[in-house]
């Protein structure tokens, strides 16, 4: 049978290049003497490899089970997947004689050991798979990978065999050893060898130089992973000039792609970026011997299981008095209350650790990944993964507990689904919980009260809006609702009989009561300008608030409610959210209360340039905003704001969530804490002007940079941190003067006689809070 030479041929003979029966019965049609270099060749290779394979000399104490130990100053070197390629031939010719070459095709390792027994008698061949090798650990001072894992990376299979090889390369290389690694440089095969070898090893990527004839698609690379003795984090070194890389431009792209993003990561650890460490990550010693307890440590994970992958907070507890009733516990919290501060603030997550009695707690936070997934199943997913953080040596045989937080939640029922083009999967439930706070007990007592929620799916686990339902035509209503007369009293009229209107069993929201303490925060904020207000409420005047982020309309509407003299603007970008708003929460518009669909951002900026804002219709059919399919044709006028002038604002609330959270902001979207939105709202406000954003951000960084960022923009700042729960509240005064802070106490009381609420104890919600502000510049 004649030898197929020809590219095409080869790859048809060879098909599966992790099929051991495809290259037995290659190396069968090719025979032992023609030998077959798949990337570059010796002329190319020789220089750049003897010079890191000539550095490992210099190794001080090689590993008591190479043969360097017993006299021979020759390095250990191991040729994975060798094939019938003359590599390891010529680094035996080039002095280095202690080489050991593996390959699963028994074929070509015994045309192999026949065409060197003579010439190179040191040189060993042995039948093996390189994922699952029969060495002991650190028996290696380097292994000379030549295609071998490219082979093992083809997209359709996944990295499974990659992953195995590469952890293989990890245990049998001696510390300060290297992998040397003859690559094309695909994006996906350097994405596995990038992320595998991070902690502990150093990293560089230089180009092998190419014949002129050469062809420049197939440009190949030498990868070199040094084993450090240490688990720091290095930057990946490139030692060539991208820019003059004349091989195929994909290559080029995908190789300088992978650099990027691999040392962007790289950096974000090395600055301690809130970055979820993966349990590979951990094992390398990222964050130090996972085997000792370490007091106070606390670090974020990933742990991937069958059911998906979980995000993972592992504490080590605090020095207590009392000892310890478990050397490691899981504490699994719902989705639906991850959000809340003692969950999602590391004080409240101490709180947790103390209160378990475990000296090692891994809280597992639940997300909608989950929903679908039994308590059971979760359990017995994790079960491993958390065996393998618990302190000590080994399985010591200690069970590792089980705990959860309820989800506080007695009933629910799902009144309203609908996905939005903008905000993605919308949730509005009703739902009773276990217990109430004390306050709303005090306002209804003896009554199982319903809150209607509004849930954002985009948004893990935090509650978008929240309001107490009552009953119509409860006694807690102080303006009664006017009905209508029907056709059906009509006719009661005409028989001569009088009824008397009863209440209604059908619930509405309470605009009287805010169910969410962040909006009584914002509230106590206003005690920052209470003079002003009080000073415009004597004149007669108009105090003008915009509010970014309607939500389901409950701040304004209670704003609407409480403070007669405010003219409130929200600002929405989502017409679904609109129609939710007022046909689930019982929001409605009027002369001093409108709402403007258009663009937050946008919005501001003309505010700022003092230009009039375009008038962006927002269309109702019979007094309904319509959100549906069907184009609003008949009964549909258009809904414009009036006195929308470049007057300046007084107030201006930012109370919007991020459709994408990956940056370690919840609330607010990046783009509300720039600096040239910063700007722009501060050329918005009037002279006394606040400004206000409700924060979530479970990144001390980030809250770090948004504060920066604000001081730098603003005269003075103060924020709110509201116990109990992950939200903080900023305010920024524009007026170079400020309330100095033992005047608090009277301008709590100015706005606690502005406020016209019907109910005391919310009054002294918002005052208590004022005591909590704390001045930042």
């Amino acid at each position: 049978m004649g030898k197929k030479n020809q590219p095409e041929d080869l790859l048809e003979t060879l098909g599966d290049f992790t099929s051991k029966e495809n290259w037995d019965k290659f190396f069968t049609i090719r025979g032992s003497d023609d030998s077959f270099e798949w990337y570059a060749e010796w002329t190319e290779l020789r220089a750049p490899l003897l010079s890191h394979l000539s550095n490992l000399n210099q190794l001080q104490e090689p590993s008591p089970s190479s043969a360097a130990s017993a006299g021979s100053v020759s390095p250990q070197i191991l040729v994975p997947g060798c094939g019938n390629s003359r590599l390891s031939e010529h680094v035996y010719d080039a002095g280095f004689k202690s080489i050991t070459n593996i390959d699963f095709s028994k074929v070509v390792i015994s045309d192999m050991l026949r065409r060197n027994v003579r010439e190179r008698p040191g040189m060993k061949w042995r039948v093996m798979d390189m994922t699952s090798m029969q060495f002991m650990d650190e028996t290696f001072d380097a292994v000379l990978d030549k295609g071998g894992l490219d082979a093992l990376m083809e997209p359709e299979l996944g990295p499974k065999l990659g992953n195995q090889y590469l952890s293989e390369v990890k245990r049998i290389l001696t510390s300060g050893g290297k992998f040397i690694c003859l690559t094309l440089g695909e994006s996906h095969v350097l994405g596995l060898l990038f992320s595998k070898l991070r902690f502990g090893w150093k990293l560089s990527v230089e180009a092998i130089p190419q014949k002129p004839s050469s062809n420049p698609s197939l440009r190949t690379f030498m990868v070199v992973a040094e084993k450090a003795l240490s688990t720091t984090l290095h930057e990946i070194t490139s030692l060539f000039n991208e820019s003059s890389l004349d091989c195929k431009g994909n290559q080029a792209c995908g190789l300088h792609e992978a650099l990027e993003n691999e040392n962007r990561i790289r950096r974000g650890y090395s600055a301690g970026s809130d970055i979820l460490y993966s349990l590979e990550d951990l094992q390398l010693g990222a964050k130090g011997d996972l085997t000792e307890l370490c007091q106070g440590r606390r670090f974020e994970l990933t742990l991937g299981g069958r059911g998906g992958n979980y995000r993972a907070i592992l504490l080590d507890a605090r020095l207590q008095s009392d000892p310890f009733e478990y050397h490691c516990g899981v504490f699994i919290v719902p989705k639906t209350r991850a959000h809340e501060w003692l969950f999602s603030s590391e004080e409240g997550q101490w709180m947790v650790v103390e209160s378990s009695k475990a000296a090692r707690l891994i809280m597992v936070l639940l997300d909608t990944s989950h929903s679908s997934t039994s308590m059971d199943d979760i359990q017995k997913d994790l079960s491993p993964l958390v065996k393998q953080l618990a302190p000590g040596k080994g399985d010591n045989g200690a069970q590792i507990p089980f705990m959860m937080a309820s989800d506080g939640i007695k009933q629910r029922n799902i009144i309203h689904k609908v996905s939005s083009p903008l905000s993605g999967p919308v949730i509005v439930e009703d739902v009773v919980y276990e217990t109430v706070d004390i306050e709303v007990n005090r306002l209804f007592p003896s009554r199982e009260l319903t809150f209607r929620r509004l849930i954002f799916e985009r948004t893990e686990s935090l509650v978008q809006s929240e309001a107490l339902l009552i009953k119509e035509g409860s006694s807690h209503e102080v303006n009664q609702i006017e009905r209508k007369k029907s056709s059906s009293s009509s006719k009661s009229k005409r028989k001569g009989a009088h009824k008397r209107t009863e209440p209604s069993n059908q619930l509405r929201v309470y605009h009287s009561y805010l169910a969410s303490s962040y909006h009584t925060g914002i509230i106590s904020g206003f005690s920052l300008i209470s003079t002003y207000m009080e000073n415009a409420v004597a004149a007669g005047k108009t105090v003008k608030a915009v509010v970014i982020g309607l939500g389901a309309g409950l701040l304004p509407m209670f704003l609407h409610e409480c403070m007669p003299f405010l003219h409130v603007e929200v600002v929405e970008l989502d017409p679904v959210i609109l129609s939710l708003a007022k046909n689930f929460f019982g929001f409605t518009e009027d002369n001093c209360l409108k709402v403007r669909v258009a663009d937050g951002i946008q919005y501001v900026g003309k505010l700022a340039n003092s230009a009039e804002p375009d008038e962006v219709s927002v269309l109702h059919r019979n007094g309904d905003t319509s959100c549906g399919s069907k184009s609003p044709k008949e009964n549909c006028v258009p809904h414009h704001i009036e006195d929308s002038g470049p007057t300046k604002v007084d107030i201006v609330i930012i109370d919007v969530d991020s459709s994408d959270s990956s940056s370690g902001l919840t609330c607010p979207a990046t783009d509300f804490v720039d600096v040239s939105f910063l700007q722009n709202v501060k050329d918005t406000l009037s002279e006394q002007g606040l400004f206000v954003i409700n924060l979530v951000s479970r990144s001390s960084a980030m809250k770090d940079m948004v504060v920066s960022r604000m001081k730098a923009v603003f005269s003075h700042l103060f924020c709110l941190q509201l116990e109990e729960d992950v939200n903080e509240v900023l305010f920024a005064l524009r007026s170079e003067s400020c309330i100095k802070e033992d005047c608090f106490p009277e301008a709590a009381h100015k706005l606690e006689k502005l406020l016209k609420l019907k109910h005391p104890e919310m009054s002294q919600s918002i005052v208590d809070a004022t005591k909590k502000v704390r001045c930042l510049k």
